[in-house]
């Protein structure tokens, strides 16, 4: 999971919430919404950090604080993020972020700043998702799903990418591998305002523990 840096909300959506009687559902112009938002997000799910497209069939609009529960905030721009589809139609226990979320409740958001969610996060070496909070840590397993066998295996793909060059660095210069040489290949996986590689963010937690141990 990566921190969402919010944008401008699009200027349909601003109309329609000045409109009588106005809801989600009535809001015509999604397409417009699912642009933005999956720009915004680089082209990366806000929960499991899979790919995603601006199309009806490969993201969902997720309502981080759920239509049923806070209807107030149902139009409102912070509140919305690009979700992949999650398994929609197959059995729940294949299920993963929105579609399996549903109307459940998170602690955090990781589009909001004030929630610092890529500090509440970290990544083993089998790709297994925890967070040092309990609560957070069963709602990543038990409402998101993400340590599913698939995200799992698709994490621990990219870590052990970065391990492997890590491991020939250090083999290379015949010792510890300097810091810039990390700044460099983490600019390499989230620099830019292009679409990021899928679950980018796990190479990326790791050089930044690596980068902030050597700051210690």
């Amino acid at each position: 999971m990566r921190a969402i840096n919010k944008g401008r909300e699009p200027s349909s959506l601003t109309v329609h919430r000045k409109t009588l009687h106005c809801d989600y559902d009535n809001y015509k112009d999604k397409n417009t919404l699912r642009h933005s938002l999956a720009t915004e997000q680089r082209g990366l799910c806000c929960y499991c950090m899979g790919r995603i497209r601006p199309n009806r069939d490969e993201m969902k609009v997720e309502h981080w604080q759920s239509q049923a529960c806070y209807s107030t905030e149902q139009l409102s721009y912070h509140n919305l993020l690009a979700a992949c589809i999650g398994g929609q139609g197959k059995p729940t226990h294949l299920q993963h972020c929105d579609t399996k979320k549903g109307d459940r409740l998170l602690e955090w958001n990781p589009a909001d700043p004030t929630h610092h969610i890529e500090t509440r996060i970290r990544y083993e070496t089998d790709g297994t998702i925890r967070s040092n909070e309990a609560d957070y840590d069963s709602q990543l397993n038990k409402v998101l799903n993400l340590n599913l066998p698939l995200l799992k295996n698709n994490r621990k793909q990219l870590l052990d990418v970065v391990l492997d060059w890590w491991k020939y660095e250090k083999a290379k210069i015949g010792g510890q591998v300097p810091r810039d040489r990390y700044v460099r290949k983490l600019d390499q996986h989230t620099g830019g305002n292009d679409e990021l590689k899928p679950y980018c963010q796990v190479s990326a937690w790791w050089i930044k523990q690596k980068l902030a141990k050597m700051a210690a």
